[in-house]
């Protein structure tokens, strides 16, 4: 029977916030403010009319923050991330955020203040160019001493039953879509609740693909005692914009988050990028495409990893480029410039393109177009045994190559056309080559293990 009525009132919270005012229902002597600035006139400075900015200082800032129910996204940054006094610099920067994992339907996060303090206000904020922009989510809070009070209930239980109070259910997607969202809770008399512990209930914003689950700047807690809490000063923006192809191509390349970046950018990386991505597009055209117009470059200091590429926007990890300036920093990001006009996601009903084509295009454009004398996708006939076409990256990019040298000079133009338009299918190797792909694998090995054998020391790929 509890159980029973644990279900009905959450049912019933959930009709609440799905039927109420923008910002959600709310609990008694509790106001919202809940703000939305589009993406094309958000800032890295969090600027909202009603909603204050982001906080560096306050009472958030040494909580303790944990995971009660769901996953946090490994591509994500860690709980620090919603306290850390920094904000994210763009709108798509996966490692300056938490957000829980694809596919999932959010969870629960604890914050445990240390102990019980008078808040004034509790504010939150997000930032994407999608459907992880809007916030939804229920606040509860505790002051850890009702009697059967449950420190960490999980999804299955209502924390109403045991010693929680609610503060707000909120959501925002009525005020917006993608771009920058702010909610403030105070309370009607200054002060919303004497509380240690902070409950919040999250939900995805949409279920109609995995990507629903919010992009989670920054938390703050602002206490009604202390005046620590200061505004998070933005970061001086340093952006470098090129106009490549006589004004064909606007690219960004955004070095506000990792400033150490900028000389190195300005002198090496954007001549590169200049030349090369109007190449790029040029390489890999197909009837009706335009490859976009404006393409964002970002480096992020807190992104780990390398690069990654969504749509025309670029992620690269600082860290990784500091340690590769004088290696295969410029290269990784012609890699990344080739993904940015492949395009692939614009098809409709085709099958999904093979993940060792998708990189192994990129591979051999970077290596045997852009740094052939790199020599970095041979391989050593010593490991010809090993290797396969669909091994992806380098070892694709050389399979690639002797293709076209071989038997179909077009045959990385044809094939990316083919994956642009959702037509790919195995049987266009025979029909470009007159070989099917296993042929093609097979005639490819056997000249791999005839070429010479690689010196001592040859940095040649292993596949």
């Amino acid at each position: 029977m509890k159980r029973t009525m644990r279900r009905g009132h959450m049912a019933v919270l959930a009709a609440l916030a799905a039927l109420a005012a923008p910002a959600g229902f709310l609990g008694a002597g509790v106001k919202i403010a809940a703000e939305w600035v589009p993406n094309e006139k958000a800032t890295a400075a969090f600027d909202f009319k009603d909603v204050p900015r982001p906080a560096q200082g306050d009472a958030a800032t040494g909580a303790k923050f944990t995971v009660l129910d769901g996953r946090r996204d490994a591509n994500g940054g860690e709980l620090d991330a919603l306290h850390d006094g920094r904000l994210p610099s763009g709108e798509d920067e996966p490692s300056a955020n938490f957000f829980f994992a694809a596919g999932t339907d959010g969870g629960r996060l604890l914050v445990d203040l240390g102990s019980k303090l008078d808040i004034a206000q509790v504010n939150t904020y997000s930032w994407h160019p999608g459907a992880r922009g809007p916030q939804v989510y229920t606040l509860y809070g505790s002051a850890g001493e009702a009697p059967g009070f449950n420190p960490r209930p999980e999804r299955s239980i209502d924390p109403l039953s045991c010693g929680w109070k609610l503060i707000a259910a909120v959501d925002t997607r009525s005020k917006g879509g993608g771009g920058q969202h702010g909610v403030s809770l105070a309370g009607d008399d200054g002060v919303l609740g004497a509380y240690r512990y902070l409950l919040f209930a999250i939900s995805r914003t949409e279920a109609a693909d995995p990507f629903g689950n919010t992009f989670y700047s920054e938390i703050d807690v602002l206490d009604a005692a202390s005046k620590a809490a200061v505004p998070i000063p933005p970061p001086a923006p340093r952006r470098e914009i090129i106009a490549a192809a006589d004004g064909a191509f606007r690219i960004t390349i955004d070095t506000t988050d990792a400033p150490d970046l900028s000389e190195w950018v300005q002198k090496e990386l954007a001549p590169v990028v200049k030349e090369w991505y109007p190449k790029i597009a040029d390489m890999l055209s197909s009837k009706d495409f335009k490859a976009p117009a404006a393409v964002t470059i970002t480096f992020s200091s807190t992104m780990r990893g390398v690069a990654a590429t969504a749509g025309a926007r670029v992620n690269c990890a600082a860290r990784w480029y500091r340690s590769n300036l004088r290696g295969e920093a410029k290269g990784s990001v012609v890699h990344e410039l080739v993904h940015v006009v492949q395009q692939y996601g614009r098809a409709r009903g085709g099958a999904r393109p093979p993940g060792w084509l998708v990189e192994g295009i990129a591979d051999y454009i970077r290596w045997f177009k852009y740094e052939p004398e790199a020599r970095g996708a041979e391989i050593d006939p010593r490991r010809a045994a090993q290797a396969r076409y669909d091994a992806s990256y380098r070892v694709s990019a050389n399979f690639l190559d002797w293709v076209a040298r071989k038997h179909a000079p077009d045959i990385v133009k044809n094939l990316n056309a083919a994956l642009r338009e959702g037509r790919y299918r195995e049987d266009l190797w025979k029909e470009y080559t007159g070989r099917t792909l296993e042929e093609l694998g097979a005639a490819w090995k056997e000249s791999l293990a005839k070429a010479p054998s690689a010196p001592e020391g040859d940095a040649r790929e292993r596949p």
